[in-house]
């Protein structure tokens, strides 16, 4: 019996030690995150992170408890085959977690839960380029391969070297296998283990996210998702609904700057477009030179944010004025998608022509279902293009996409509506431009050529839609699915990572060289649309006109599990791992709170 404990515990230290060694390779992969660290802030995380460890090392080791369990009643071969399998397996799936959450934390800020499982496909991988794959092809060697050697060389044997012992043996192996259910649990109060438990930094949250198994993260995200509910009480409903409803108030004032009632309106969505890149908005200056000068010519808002981290959050934020929800994405549901309400809907219905034009697979992200749901007249993607321009790792580079726009334009019938996503400023920035506005490969430098193509054809586009018949009765909106880390690094929380442009523009607007400080969001642009042209509704009470006279500035971003509500002269950001604010400044906790169970309420009833 003692040779099948020891064995028990010599497995539970092998997988507490491959969980260490995955943890010491996030932190030199991201050794300029990690250099921000003192040597206690990362013996702290080490020691936190060693309870998560502990849980996942205990899940590994269930199914080899109950192996050695019916090992004490029949000592058959197949016992040790069995296990090996099931170590090889685990040994496997646990490496490829590791090394995917190594380049995915680079690009989201987030350890790795489900989220990727919305992006499988043929789009899926399409944002590492291959020096980054041959990088993290050899990081998975490196665990799989020194891993299994050891166990098959160390562990392995001693399953044979089992010797037969008597059968009431078996229960207190059973009962040691049930311990198992201490480090799983890792509590015996009613919480059980979560990430919280690793948080202990209240400004540095990449030292909170390096204390996280990754392996237990993703697959607690998968259990989860199944739950499919967030919390009834946040924040009291009641008086989160007046809250809401005082924050959106239209007062009936609106400030008109368009010269016809119904104008034809084209949408461009900015891949990645963060404000930190676009000079009047306080951004690095030459990024995006054509941009900088279109501002003279439209109407700039200057406080506008984005809702949530990805394009397709982005989309429904923008189209739908829905906010971003922590931890998942309404668009992978459609049996919640086909309830919202839909600014296309809402023009179509008053005569306009809609269509949308992008040049990948509008499939990606469940987003062929809600474009649909959507009501688009027509949808372009990449195979409506020829074939020889779909050469790009996302599909047609950004020029084409833009010429494509202008000749739907010309042939349309109006008054049109037609939305446009850009794709050539994503990972990883593979531009046809020759010579690049910055040179060096850092993935910075091909994140800012990659925006500064994309300007180029923005600027060429405009110059090119201002010499047609159609453009004195146009007005032009141009903004972002979402921010971006580069060319700063900043943390995923961080409220400047979500700042982006919204830029009028158009014949058919009547002010110029104007800025609007109203701090707003992509929630907010369908209801200053459809106030523009005199079809305000209250579907979407999310968002605010933002063009009312006596609107209310805020906005709420929303990140992998937590919040920001910012206004001018508050800003709160608060971490639902940690539950408790990353950032307080002012006193309006309240109103962010209000928003997100407002939020809660209404996702968990559709």
């Amino acid at each position: 019996m003692k040779q099948r404990l020891l064995l028990f515990g010599t497995l539970g230290l092998f997988w507490l030690v491959f969980f260490t060694l995955a943890r010491i390779l996030f932190l030199i992969y991201h050794h300029e995150l990690a250099a921000t660290l003192s040597w206690s802030n990362i013996f702290t995380i080490m020691i936190l992170g060693s309870r998560m460890d502990a849980a996942i090392a205990a899940d590994c080791l269930i199914l080899t408890g109950l192996l050695l369990t019916v090992s004490c009643i029949r000592n058959w071969k197949f016992i040790a085959i069995a296990n090996h399998v099931i170590v090889a397996i685990f040994i496997v799936i646990a490496a490829i977690v590791v090394v995917a959450d190594l380049e995915l934390y680079r690009h989201w800020g987030f350890r790795m839960d489900s989220t990727p499982l919305m992006y499988i496909g043929s789009e899926g991988a399409q944002s590492v380029g291959i020096s980054v794959w041959l990088l993290l092809m050899s990081l998975l060697l490196l665990l799989i391969v020194p891993s299994s050697y050891f166990y098959w060389r160390k562990i392995a044997p001693r399953f044979k070297q089992l010797p037969e012992i008597k059968a009431y043996n078996a229960v207190y192996m059973l009962i040691a296998t049930g311990l198992l259910f201490i480090p799983i649990r890792s509590s015996f109060s009613v919480a059980p283990l979560n990430t919280g438990v690793v948080y202990f930094h209240k400004t540095n949250p990449f030292a909170n996210h390096a204390g996280i198994n990754v392996v237990w993260n993703f697959f607690q995200s998968i259990a989860d998702t199944k739950k499919n509910l967030y919390p009834d009480k946040f924040y009291d409903s009641q008086k989160a609904e007046t809250i809401l409803a005082d924050i959106t108030r239209d007062f009936g004032e609106t400030k008109h700057v368009l010269s016809k009632e119904r104008p034809n309106i084209i949408l461009i969505v900015l891949e990645s477009f963060t404000a930190k890149i676009i000079e009047p908005l306080g951004g690095m200056p030459g990024v995006t030179p054509q941009l900088n000068q279109l501002v003279h010519d439209g109407i700039l808002f200057d406080n506008f944010y984005a809702s949530g981290d990805r394009t397709d959050k982005g989309i429904v934020a923008i189209l739908s004025g829905y906010p971003a929800q922590p931890r998942s994405s309404i668009i992978k549901y459609p049996n919640k998608t086909q309830s919202l309400p839909f600014l296309s809907r809402s023009l179509q219905s008053s005569g306009y022509h809609t269509s949308f034009v992008y040049g990948g697979d509008i499939g990606f992200a469940n987003m062929e279902s809600y474009l649909t749901e959507a009501g688009f007249s027509n949808i372009t993607e990449d195979d409506d293009f020829p074939s020889k321009l779909d050469n790009s790792k996302w599909g047609v580079h950004d020029h084409y996409v833009f010429d494509r726009l202008l000749e739907e334009c010309d042939t349309a019938q109006g008054p049109f509506f037609k939305v446009m996503l850009s794709l050539s400023s994503h990972e990883p920035f593979d531009v046809p431009m020759d010579p690049p506005y910055l040179r060096g490969p850092d993935e910075r430098n091909l994140f800012l050529n990659a925006a500064h193509y994309t300007d180029k054809s923005l600027g060429e586009f405009i110059a090119k839609a201002k010499t047609k018949e159609w453009w004195k009765n146009t007005w032009v909106i141009i903004t972002a699915d979402h921010g971006h880390r580069y060319p700063d690094a900043e943390e995923l929380a961080d409220e400047r990572r979500f700042q982006i442009p919204m830029l009028w523009l158009g014949g058919a607007l009547n002010e110029s060289d104007t800025v609007v400080h109203t701090t707003g969001g992509q929630t907010d642009l369908v209801n200053s649309v459809l106030s523009q042209v005199n079809l305000p509704s209250k579907e979407f009470k999310f968002g605010k006109n933002m063009m009312d006279k006596g609107v209310t500035p805020f906005a709420v971003f929303i990140f992998n599990n937590g919040y920001g509500y910012v206004d001018g002269a508050n800003e709160n950001i608060y971490d639902f791992d940690l539950n408790d604010y990353v950032m307080k400044k002012g006193n309006a906790e309240d109103v962010g709170k209000a928003y997100m169970q407002m939020l809660f309420d209404d996702y968990n009833k559709r």
